[in-house]
């Protein structure tokens, strides 16, 4: 019995579907090997199925399931079933290949498309019926935590230059020991490939291998062979990373992986930029980026100067720049002054400033710019006196401000 269907009844319709009447649908790729190296299953799962894109779909239709043409010209159709969505893609060979994307025939080879897929723990079939299916030895690789390429490294590379950075990720994630000396050195022969690759498909790899287990080692790895400053386009710090992950591990946070970029590469306003640019960073991920240069707080810091740091910045730059503060400094897992200092930001209910434009037009000013400054000057005068909401106190600010 596959127990991959266990408790996942859009999956079994899925392959009820598909798995009849002369065609097979298998399930592929990282669903098998999590499953395989006892990591549990994963939500995401993918298929793989001798059925061309267009009995796909007539099939799916027919089951009263959901068809959505997401890839159709590389042969994928993503289904929904219960609400949940599984991504099929019919077995494929590659024609051509650039580097960057492939030209690709429809096929019905299940060793032919195992052949094309890149390592070969990501090139395991699991049956309906629960039969692991292993043209290229990936089950034994999986199992030793080894990301090796399948068949010979440089081609692999040659076809898609992004496996240079999947070879990282994967071992990051999966990989034991140390990485297959074959695929590295086949890596290093083409690192002059990643050039070529879109910037948002580097950033999409690298932000996944940022969050992976062992992301630390496996970016020292990177540097040692030079793979690591053609994707971030300078020097990475890779001392201040691993004591980042290291620190989230201690106090229970999950990986952040905007933060961690920013302990790896970021300190200075050019620095954020740059990696925005370069990494095609969305705005949001630019932003916080930038709020990561200048002055962090320390623990030797006031307990006032703490939450007006947390009130000016914002709970999530605070906690940032103090958690890539608590990596650069050298101080202890434990350190309780630096654990103190990351807890603020969680804590401390932030105040709403408890002025408005109206005091002030009934202090007598004017709408325009001095009624502006006179706001942010209150509102920098009762962050100095430590956010007080007692009344007159607030009223002596105001009028203060006011002039």
């Amino acid at each position: 019995m596959n127990r991959l269907l266990e408790g996942r009844p859009g999956l079994v319709r899925v392959l009820a579907a598909l798995d009849r009447d002369g065609e097979e649908a298998r399930i592929v790729g990282g669903a098998v090997r999590d499953w395989l190296i006892g990591r549990g299953l994963r939500s995401d799962i993918d298929i793989a199925t001798t059925a061309t894109p267009d009995e796909v779909t007539r099939r799916a239709l027919a089951a009263g399931l959901k068809a959505v043409p997401t890839g159709i010209e590389h042969g994928t159709v993503t289904l929904v079933a219960e609400g949940e969505p599984y991504e099929v893609t019919t077995l494929r060979e590659d024609v051509e290949t650039d580097g960057r994307r492939a030209r690709v025939v429809f096929g019905r080879s299940w060793p032919h498309d195992a052949q094309r897929r890149d390592f070969t723990m990501n090139a395991l079939y699991l049956t309906r019926s629960g039969e692991l299916v292993d043209f290229v030895g990936g089950a034994a690789d999986a199992e030793a935590g080894r990301v090796r390429f399948i068949g010979d490294a440089d081609l692999r590379i040659r076809e898609d230059y992004l496996r240079i950075l999947r070879l990282f990720r994967f071992h990051a994630a999966c990989g034991r020991g140390p990485l297959d000396a074959e695929a590295l050195a086949a890596a290093m022969r083409n690192r002059g490939g990643l050039s070529r690759l879109s910037r948002e498909r580097v950033r999409a790899e690298t932000l996944k291998l940022l969050v992976a287990p062992r992301a630390g080692e496996t970016l020292a790895d990177m540097q040692q062979a030079g793979l690591l400053e053609p994707v971030l386009g300078r020097p990475g710090d890779v001392e201040t990373f691993a004591r980042l992950a290291q620190i989230e591990v201690a106090l229970g946070l999950p990986a952040d992986a905007v933060r961690r970029l920013g302990a790896l590469a970021v300190r200075s306003e050019e620095d954020a930029e740059a990696l925005r640019e370069g990494l095609r960073l969305s705005n949001a991920e630019g932003a916080r980026l930038a709020a990561l240069a200048g002055p962090a707080p320390t623990p030797g810091m006031c307990e006032k100067g703490q939450k007006a740091f947390v009130y000016r910045m914002g709970r999530e730059a605070f906690q940032d720049r103090a958690l890539i503060a608590f990596a650069r400094s050298g101080a202890a897992l434990d350190d309780a002054g630096w654990r103190a200092l990351t807890a603020v930001a969680a804590d401390w209910p932030i105040p709403v400033f408890p002025l408005k434009a109206a005091d002030f037009l009934a202090l007598g000013l004017t709408p325009g710019p001095g009624l502006g400054a006179a706001l942010k000057r209150a509102e920098e005068a009762w962050v100095e006196a430590g956010f007080p909401f007692d009344r007159e106190a607030v009223a002596a600010i105001a009028r203060a401000a006011a002039g």
